[in-house]
């Protein structure tokens, strides 16, 4: 509150559009106390001042405008009148007449009153009634509009010490009045029989609670808070979750929020589940100067275990199950991070079964945690990385002791450029990179490539019917390939432990001929060294019927020269890329033809046997590594002898906006041994489309003529047949309200690395505005192949339907989603026939918070 000021001695009366008054000793006090009344509903009072028009005014001092002042000596009031705006520290205050009594000392704004505080939030009545300390008052018909368009209205409202605000017969709503029916009801209110805004608190109490849908009573609460549109973070409930699920029977989660301190906070979120107890969430959040980091912890006993399926398809009677995780990142320096990701459950299943939220979780199908430390270094012309991984699987197929441990892996790069007046011939851009990985495991992972006839997948073990085995023990053959891919096994992942260092350097210069002609020469090199210990120890027995003939660890020495080894290699290569594009400009669009050649020449590719496969088994030939150096996805192989790469592309670029693109192009074995027909562990390279003198053709196919279409198809083509042996084509679109994905994928069967039949998908996702607000979304996951292996399944069976139904606006938030998906994650004997069902509803609104509802069941289905 400001100081008092008296009304002095003014019987004049002042007619003019603008009033310009200054405060000081000889202006009539009066007059000042008049202008008090802009701080109607605010915590300080005013001070009369005057400002030049030409300059912004004194935040500290008063502007008062009015078409009129009067001074009533009889009543000992003073008036401004008409078009009165009254400024003050960022507030207006404005209304049609502004009355300071000073026998009652009250301050009377009617007509019209509105008040504009700094932070934008706009309060309305058709009367303001303080004393002229402002603690004290009513205001009638009051309407407050906040800064984030929530809407406060009551037909009387009360001020009490100066800081908080009670309503009688409220209405409180996020939502904006309908434009063309401003006298319906907006969408969602609260109407209570008491509301007290406590701005101290900042914090809005509501009693005898009742919310209002479209005008429709649907739920009562006897008590609610809610935080004032000052506050971004607060202590209190969060909405609740609903879960109804067989094995849980229902549970209601309720999370609760504390506010500790501005950089830091606790989430507390109890869950009570009908069959299975307290299921207890702690969620810890913590920014520093430089960095933040959570950790994440929920643990239940359940009260019937029993309830779960017992291992390995599920949990069975554990006494505790939990997880844990933690996330954090903190910069050393604008350069320089570091940070980590740790997540840990008691068992593959317990996110599933109690359907607890994850940050850490990589893959929506086949789930598994993964944990890493990092120290990480960029700059524009180099990369640093080092890091460290440990891997829990959480799906059915997975066994624990078959994931790996790798750590350390370092990985790092560095550009130079050499300028042509100091390196001459040698201009050109040189780069440096280091691999250091580390890889150990406690059981070896084989993988059979012939066809269960019972499961119609991969060879699994007898008892369980999920493990990947290979039941015929390999008998060493004599020749330069020690396991041949005729004996139907290969091994994904050794046992023991594998350390390997790589180091690379490269360098490049383009050079641009008189004609136009691109001629990019090459070199570059690579040296490995390597150290293989096998571990020969340790069996399958937990995991394996003792009747079931099966390789273990002691296995793996047969794929390998020897069951301890270093191996040291060295890859040097020189190459020459050509490119001569063709440009021509028509009125409607540019046109560029280019065709592409590469060749590259090096040693034979060394150590293929006497090194395990880590990093390098994906092996997709496309478009995208037709001209790559090196095909191998990792360190562990690279490419030999001299190969040839040859294709053409053409671009088309409208004046308007899109393109169109195409490119075809063929891989070439000059001489030498042919790596990718080289087999290793895993049999990379084979069926790969690159294991012959003449690799299949590989194209692409792109075209976005607008913003609203997309479409791009990519095919993998039989040498001599011409034959599809992989196609993928993705086309987006949207038409009006209508947004649309479709996929389709086909890819032939590819036995040497397990794929025994043909695979094929296709996918439709649409989503279609009904209004600007009403929205519908459906997909289907088509498995087109299924027909082939699984006996009455039909040549459109369906792996996956989603539906779903929202609306949204300004103040609300709501969908209600169905799934149905066949489950594939577990064994595929056993869950054949099963679809996991899940009906989900989320709703928001804005302002008060998050509710939802899940439910989820399993059922048998073709």
């Amino acid at each position: 509150m400001g100081r008092e000021i008296r009304p002095g001695e003014m019987a004049r009366r002042f007619s003019s559009s603008v009033c310009l008054l200054k405060l000081n000793a000889s202006i009539a006090i009066a007059l000042a106390c008049l202008a008090l009344a802009c701080l109607v509903l605010f915590s300080s009072g005013f001070v009369q001042t005057a400002s030049a028009a030409a300059t912004p005014p004194d935040p500290e001092k008063m502007l008062v405008e009015a078409n009129e002042m009067v001074y009533n000596k009889d009543n000992d009031t003073v008036s401004a009148v008409g078009d009165v705006q009254i400024y003050y520290k960022g507030r207006v205050l404005q209304a049609n007449r502004v009355t300071y009594n000073r026998k009652s000392k009250r301050v009377l704004a009617i007509g019209n009153a509105k008040i504009t505080e700094a932070d934008g939030s706009v309060s309305y009545g058709d009367k303001f009634d303080l004393t002229d300390n402002f603690k004290d008052g009513f205001i009638e018909s009051l309407k407050v509009l906040g800064k984030d368009k929530t809407r406060l209205t009551a037909p009387h409202a009360e001020r009490i010490d100066g800081n908080i605000i009670q309503l009688d017969k409220a209405t409180y709503t996020a939502c904006e009045p309908c434009k063309d029916h401003p006298e319906r009801p907006p969408l969602w209110q609260i109407k209570a029989t008491r509301v007290i805004h406590n701005k101290a608190e900042q914090t809005i109490y509501f009693e005898n609670a009742t919310l209002e849908v479209a005008g429709i009573p649907v739920f009562w609460l006897p008590f609610l808070t809610a935080p004032d549109s000052t506050v971004h973070r607060k202590t209190g409930f969060l909405g609740p979750k609903f879960i109804n699920k067989s094995h849980l029977g229902f549970g209601v989660a309720t999370p609760f929020f504390w506010n500790l301190a501005p950089n830091y906070d606790l989430t507390l979120t109890p869950t009570f589940l009908s069959r299975q107890g307290f299921l207890g969430e702690v969620e810890w959040r913590h920014r520093l100067e430089h960095g933040s980091y959570d950790v994440r912890v929920a643990g239940i006993s359940p009260m019937n275990p029993q309830d779960f399926t017992a291992a390995p398809f599920g949990a069975g009677k554990k006494t505790f199950r939990g997880s844990f995780e933690t996330t954090g990142k903190f910069l050393i320096n604008p350069q320089w991070s570091f940070g980590w990701n740790i997540a840990v459950a008691t068992d593959k299943y317990f996110y599933s079964d109690f359907k607890v939220p994850s940050e850490t979780l990589t893959s929506n199908y086949f789930k598994e945690l993964t944990s890493t430390l990092y120290l990480r270094g960029q700059s524009p012309r180099a990369f640093f990385d080092l890091r460290g991984y440990a891997i829990q699987g959480l799906s059915t197929t997975d066994y624990q002791k078959q994931l790996p441990i790798v750590a350390p892996v370092w990985d790092y790069r560095k550009t130079i450029d050499l300028p042509k007046e100091r390196f001459g011939l040698l201009a050109g851009e040189l780069g440096i990179t280091f691999n250091l990985t580390s890889v150990s495991r406690e059981t070896a992972s084989f993988q059979s490539t012939v066809a269960d006839p019972l499961t119609h997948g991969h060879l699994v073990d007898t008892l369980n019917k999920i493990y990947d085995v290979c039941n015929n023990t390999p008998v060493t053959p004599s020749g330069p390939n020690l396991y041949s891919p005729s004996n139907n096994c290969i091994l994904r992942g050794t046992a023991g432990n594998y350390t390997r260092f790589s180091a690379e350097f490269d360098w490049r210069k383009q050079l641009i001929d008189p004609i136009g002609e691109v001629w990019t020469p090459f070199v570059y090199g690579r040296v490995d060294a390597a150290w293989l210990g096998l571990s020969k120890g340790g069996t399958y027995n937990d995991v394996l019927n003792s009747s079931n003939v099966a390789l273990t660890n002691a296995s793996q020495s047969n794929f390998f020269a020897k069951s301890e080894s270093f191996v040291g290699r060295a890859s040097p290569a020189v190459g020459l890329e050509y490119r001569y594009p063709f440009v021509a400009k028509t009125s409607w669009a540019t046109h560029i033809f280019e065709p592409i050649a590469q060749i590259i020449a090096r040693p034979s590719e060394q150590a293929i046997r006497s090194m395990p496969n880590e990093d390098a088994q994906s092996l997709v030939f496309d478009d995208t590594n037709l001209f790559q150096w090196n095909k191998f996805s990792g360190y562990d192989r690279t490419e030999g002898r001299v190969r040839l790469n040859a294709g053409v592309q053409y671009t088309m670029q409208f004046n308007r906006g899109g393109f169109a693109n195409a490119m075809f192009g063929q891989s070439f074995q000059l001489a030498g041994k042919n790596s990718f027909a080289s087999s290793d562990v895993v049999n990379t390279g084979a069926d790969s489309g690159l294991d012959s003198r003449r690799s299949d053709y590989v194209s692409r196919i792109a075209f976005t003529p607008s913003s609203q279409v997309s479409f791009i198809a990519k095919g993998r083509f039989d040498e001599k047949t011409f034959a599809v042996k992989r196609l993928d084509v993705i086309t987006n679109f949207t038409l009006g309200g209508l947004t649309s994905s479709i996929a389709y994928g086909r890819y032939a069967p590819q036995p040497a690395i397990g794929f025994t039949n043909w695979r094929e998908g296709l996918s439709v996702a649409s989503k279609y505005n009904l209004t600007d607000r009403w929205w519908v979304s459906g997909s289907v996951v088509f498995d087109l192949a299924r027909w082939k292996v699984v006996p009455n399944a039909t040549r459109f069976s369906i792996a996956a339907t989603g539906a779903g139904i929202g609306y949204s606006d300004e103040c609300t938030t709501m969908s209600f989603n169905y799934t149905n998906v066949l489950d594939q994650t577990s064994s595929l004997a056993a869950s054949r026939n099963v679809r996991n069902q899940t009906f989900m509803f989320q709703l928001n609104l804005r302002t008060l918070g998050d509710a939802g509802a899940k439910s989820s069941v399993g059922t048998p289905s073709q």
